[in-house]
């Protein structure tokens, strides 16, 4: 007997798997926050409408709802497996309403929205026509089409010239208007640089021949904004294709081991904590890790 899953079986089981992470989401969030009020409310005459009322206040959203109707239909599954994806998923749950940044837009994009209830959740895409098609089909994401000044071919020239550029330095760095250090993503919309992300996945842009744009520079610009974090708290960095030599590679670099925290499949989950306001970073020093 044959031992492979019929496509079909495998978008309802697919579906299974992320209706249950949405409704565990939904449920999660509005369990919490009911404990909370009914435990601190309880010797009080309106506990119960209050317990009600926060239930209604962290009931599904139209995003949550579109996201089950859109995967119960379509036989399209994410790009990531379930146990790639429960990493983040298990991050959200904690931070969620988070602000949460996604380079590229894909198949998994109305998941990544709808695990995020009431939080912040932008996408950047570079694929123009993909951009179009993606936000024709979904218009509520919250997306924007952008362009990367590098190439894959790149990489191995880039990974050299920045050790010798201060610009690019982690006690110099900054993205916004940098555009010295090539590796630092500039010209993007100013809500990239005015929000502080809390997580960040870079499952993209294109990495996989020599024109593409490659990952190197949002890889760089992702240790840069978690080094400059304002807020408590680390932040969160998932790097997908892992698999592939340069994203291996600048992960290593700028990423950095000690920060891994999980792995599962071709995905790497980094907590990145900032730099302490009062240490004292070598200016001559172009080491992130």
């Amino acid at each position: 007997m044959s031992n492979i899953i019929p496509s079909e079986k495998r978008s309802i089981v697919t579906f299974v798997l992320l209706a249950g992470l949405i409704g565990s989401a939904l449920l999660f969030t509005a369990f919490i926050r009911s404990a909370d009020d009914a435990f601190f409310l309880c010797s009080t005459a309106s506990a119960k409408s209050r317990a009600v009322a926060a239930a209604a206040d962290y009931s599904a959203t139209p995003i949550q709802l579109q996201a089950i109707v859109h995967y119960a239909t379509s036989t399209i599954t994410p790009q990531q497996n379930i146990h790639e994806i429960s990493i983040s998923f298990n991050v959200l749950k904690e931070l969620a309403p988070a602000n949460f940044l996604v380079f590229g837009l894909g198949l998994d994009s109305l998941m990544w929205a709808s695990l995020n209830p009431r939080g912040k959740t932008m996408f950047l895409e570079e694929d123009l026509e993909w951009f179009q098609k993606v936000t024709k089909d979904s218009p509520f994401l919250h997306a924007h089409h952008v362009r990367y000044r590098t190439q894959l071919q790149e990489a191995d020239k880039l990974l050299r010239s920045y050790k010798t550029e201060p610009s690019c330095f982690p006690a110099k760095a900054y993205l916004r208007g940098n555009e010295r250090c090539k590796l630092a993503l500039t010209g993007l919309p100013d809500e990239f640089y005015d929000t502080e992300w809390d997580l960040i996945m870079l499952d993209a842009p294109k990495g996989y021949f020599a024109e593409a744009p490659g990952r190197m520079a949002a890889i760089y610009s992702a240790a840069v904004m978690a080094r400059s974090r304002k807020k408590p708290g680390v932040t969160h960095v998932f790097l997908h294709d892992v698999n592939r030599r340069v994203e291996k590679t600048f992960a290593e670099e700028f990423l950095c081991a000690k920060y891994r925290v999980h792995a599962a499949g071709r995905l790497w989950h980094f907590a990145i904590p900032p730099v302490a306001a009062n240490a004292t970073i070598d200016g001559g020093d172009y080491r992130f890790c």
